[in-house]
């Protein structure tokens, strides 16, 4: 049997691909090695060469090789910044408002808070008394405060630490036992702490922007003595109070009758006056009414007088007998006698007027 012989050609094309394949999967690993060590190195140069100050810190850094070696007086903000390993370093300062409180009670103070012990402080009269005081300041020159006081936390423990307490007992020493429970002197001895803790910080980069006196407490037997006091002045006090407030009341009721009166009085000569305006109005009327009735009686008297001249005048008998005549019109007949003396002759004018006493007898 004759063999046939072997194409090498086709069996190269069939074995090629599977040699490629071991190929790529190195070409892959490469790349995944590649870049976990890229990240890496990145990871490691973020964290040798790079600073991360945040919104409230101030950034500060010190040299330690170079020609500007030292603390260097300009502060960093907020953000990423470039640190040499080992020949630079960047510190980190609070830049807002931080909180101590002296207390014996640290639940009762802010969490973010420092807290330190409670401010025994002395009176003025010889009683001591327990202080909670809340003492807000902030860093206003973080040059200041790392050249001066230190770096970290060092602003806490060797700046307003131990002038808190000392502050405190020469300006809240001066009250009385009783001065702490008036709250104006307590505050006002508050604002001297707050000025005389500045005038020892200031000059190290520290502010103090408030002081708090939360609560004091004296010693129990002090406390029962000051209360009962308290009481006995608050019953005093409201005694005269209430004592007062009946003058006061007495006084208003007398201030009431006075006006009272007064308005009475006042409504009365009111009521008078109207009374009076009153009168003299009806009187005024009256008069005018009885000046005019005058008027009109003597207007009449002179018309019947002006009348009667006129009567007496020139033409009035012949007035008269026209009258007699408007008479005699309505009348549709009269028996009078004829003759004699006493006869009426209605033709005859002269005998009607003689006989109406108009005109005498012998006139002609």
């Amino acid at each position: 049997m004759a063999q046939q012989p072997v194409d090498f050609n086709a069996v190269l094309k069939k074995v090629k691909p599977r040699l490629k394949i071991p190929r790529l999967e190195l070409k892959a690993g490469r790349g995944i090695f590649i870049t976990i060590v890229a990240v890496i190195l990145s990871v490691v140069a973020y964290n040798l060469l790079c600073v991360y100050v945040h919104p409230n810190e101030y950034g500060i850094k010190v040299v330690r090789m170079g020609i500007h070696r030292g603390v260097q007086k300009e502060f960093y903000t907020a953000g990423l910044h470039w640190v040499i390993p080992g020949i630079q370093q960047m510190h980190r300062l609070p830049r807002d408002i931080q909180v101590l409180e002296l207390t014996d009670y640290p639940r009762t103070a802010s969490e973010a808070a420092r807290k330190d012990k409670v401010a025994h402080i002395q009176t003025s009269d010889g009683f001591f008394v327990d202080v909670d005081t809340s003492i807000l300041y902030r860093i206003e020159d973080p040059y200041l405060v790392f050249t001066k006081i230190g770096p970290g936390h060092l602003y806490e423990e060797n700046g307003i630490i131990p002038k808190a307490e000392p502050a405190l007992k020469e300006t809240l020493g001066k009250l009385t036992t009783e001065d702490f429970y008036n709250s104006p002197r307590r505050s006002q001895k508050a604002q001297e702490a707050c000025e005389r803790l500045n005038q020892e910080l200031n000059p190290k980069g520290i502010r103090v922007e408030q002081v708090l006196v939360r609560y004091f407490r004296y010693s129990q037997e002090i406390q029962k003595n000051i209360e009962e006091k308290k009481l006995k002045d608050q019953l005093v006090f409201t005694n005269q109070a209430a004592a007062r407030a009946a003058k006061e009341e007495a006084e208003l009721k007398k201030i009431t009758q006075e006006g009272q009166v007064i308005v009475e009085v006042e409504m009365e000569q009111g009521r008078a006056y109207v009374t009076r305006k009153i009168a003299e109005k009806d009187l005024y009327v009256r008069a005018k009414k009885a000046e005019a009735d005058l008027l009109v009686r003597l207007a009449e008297a002179e018309r019947v007088r002006l009348k009667n001249e006129a009567l007496k005048g020139v033409g009035s008998e012949r007035m008269v007998g026209l009258k007699m005549a408007d008479v005699y019109q309505g009348l549709e007949m009269i028996v009078l006698p004829s003759d004699g003396r006493s006869g009426v002759n209605p033709l005859d004018l002269d005998n009607a007027l003689k006989l109406f006493d108009v005109r005498p007898g012998g006139e002609q």
